[in-house]
């Protein structure tokens, strides 16, 4: 992917989706990130943050956890979509991120597909 810090990490989540032909990686604001049917669900922010879009609970769930920041864009306040740096440990982060990502790829999925 692109020479954004953490793309390693990215890149491994990634290689999850392999199989999955609805998922593609692209970029978002310059950075790299992944597709679910066209719509990006997970990508790297430009200090090399993992940002994702989850459903509104979960957001607020992650922020009380400290686990994630609120995404703000502008004066906008992004409602789905959360900031999560990276942890001192790199295999935390991996494992950390690999489960959020999924997460946001079942939500992004979902929204795409008729109930």
């Amino acid at each position: 992917m692109a020479d954004v810090p953490n793309s390693d990490l990215l890149d491994r989540i990634a290689e999850d989706f392999t199989n999955d032909r609805d998922v593609a990686t692209g970029t978002m604001f310059r950075g790299p990130g992944l597709r679910v049917g066209g719509k990006i669900f997970a990508f790297l922010g430009r200090h090399g943050d993992l940002i994702v879009k989850v459903p509104r609970d979960r957001v607020s769930e992650l922020i009380a956890a400290g686990q994630a920041r609120q995404v703000v864009m502008g004066k906008r306040t992004m409602r789905e979509w959360i900031e999560l740096p990276a942890l001192r440990d790199r295999m935390a982060t991996l494992a950390l991120w690999r489960d959020i990502v999924r997460e946001a790829h079942q939500y992004v999925d979902s929204l795409r597909r008729p109930s």
